[in-house]
């Protein structure tokens, strides 16, 4: 097991936030500091908790990992702000962190919003970005898929109970995860539902983040990302995870992206949409590799 510790830092605007800090393990001290650091950032609606499971694989490798709650979700601090709910906060956020944990530079790895910050924080920062992986999203998504996820965020109420919590769950992502049994769903649920203080089991997150996805400010088309994604792979290593079923990065999307950066590595997730949660066989293999490549 990796030595899990909490990190509470402050943002540029006052906020206070939380990241999951993952020491690294099975190495000495020294080289654990010499090795590049990864940084993960979860999807919209989720958190931190999404890569318990991936973090400590990583960290056994010898490499520390810190796992971001982003601002209005997890145990961050929600914003009074709808409005901050964009990437270029975010990824000042991300900065805001590294420096506050000394990282100068650091490996990403980026589920789907998480992949939009790390393009992000590229074009603005590219001096603190080493390498990153893009977990099933870039700089051109479908239409598809962001109606499905515009159809149910914010939308999450309450529930009674944890078998509840875990349909309400399935009935979201069973499209994207067929194989998912009913322990899995649990644990989903467990990640994604705390009990709030009338006891009822809420979404751990703000639902004004909604507000973002209906004013456009989530849309990753715009002339700027793409630009952000074509500065990030052409000057660091990058990979790509696709999930073979994924409706928000469709092969379409993901062509035009082996197009613009034919130096990206990639890899498909079969039997899994989006996003995949990287402790499948395919993508653990892939990101394994990619991170050995890695100082």
């Amino acid at each position: 097991m990796s030595n899990i510790t909490s990190i509470r830092y402050t943002s540029n605007d006052g906020l206070l936030l939380h990241a999951r800090d993952y020491a690294a393990a099975g190495t000495h001290r020294a080289d654990a500091v010499a090795r590049l650091p990864v940084i993960c950032i979860h999807g919209l609606t989720r958190n931190a908790a999404d890569f318990d499971e991936f973090a400590p694989i990583v960290a056994a490798q010898g490499r520390r990992v810190l796992a971001l709650d982003v601002r209005g979700r997890g145990e961050s601090q929600h914003d009074p702000d709808p409005d901050h709910y964009n990437p270029n906060v975010y990824a000042d956020d991300v900065a805001r962190l590294m420096a506050h944990a000394a990282i100068p530079r650091a490996v990403f790895v980026g589920t789907s919003m998480g992949g939009m910050i790390t393009m992000t924080l590229a074009a603005r920062r590219i001096e603190l970005v080493a390498a990153a992986v893009l977990n099933d999203i870039g700089p051109v998504i479908s239409d598809k898929g962001l109606a499905r996820i515009a159809g149910y965020v914010g939308k999450s109420g309450p529930v009674a109970s944890w078998e509840a919590a875990a349909q309400q769950i399935r009935a979201i992502n069973a499209c994207a995860f067929p194989d998912n049994d009913s322990a899995e769903w649990d644990k989903w649920a467990r990640r994604a539902y705390a009990p709030d203080a009338a006891g009822r089991l809420v979404p751990r997150y703000d639902p004004n983040i909604a507000i973002a996805l209906q004013t456009g400010k989530l849309r990753p088309t715009s002339l700027s990302l793409r630009m952000a994604f074509r500065k990030l792979a052409h000057e660091r290593p990058v990979l790509l995870v696709r999930g073979a079923l994924s409706d928000l990065l469709e092969e379409r999307q993901a062509a035009w992206m082996r197009r613009a950066a034919p130096a990206m590595a990639c890899v498909e997730v079969p039997n899994v949409g989006h996003a995949p949660m990287l402790t499948e066989p395919a993508a653990l293999d892939a990101i394994l590799r990619f991170l050995s490549a890695l100082p």
